[in-house]
């Protein structure tokens, strides 16, 4: 499993880059644009798909929708300028607390 979740630190690069280039038709590149009001709309819209997908018991459906909110989550911190290490290290702490 530790290569796929490698993929996560790759995904942020990724999107790093996108963000940063400004790249022509790019979905990272436009809702980034956007701003951070329409990042954090599209979290609360996949938040309740998730929660949907949870409560109708449709695993595909919530891989689907988990996905989308992961993704968008990183967005917003790529605009906030928090790694997901950031994230991990505070994970961690509460861990060994």
């Amino acid at each position: 499993m530790g290569g796929k979740l490698n993929f996560l630190h790759q995904l942020e690069s990724i999107i790093a880059q996108r963000a940063a280039d400004n790249v022509p038709g790019s979905y990272v590149s436009q809702v980034m644009q956007q701003g951070l009001d329409r990042l954090l709309k599209k979290i609360g819209e996949e938040a309740g798909e998730v929660i949907i997908a949870a409560k109708n018991g449709d695993k595909d459906e919530l891989l689907h929708e988990s996905a989308d909110l992961i993704f968008h989550l990183m967005l917003v911190l790529q605009h906030q300028g928090v790694s997901l290490n950031d994230v991990v290290a505070v994970l961690t702490d509460r861990h060994h607390k």
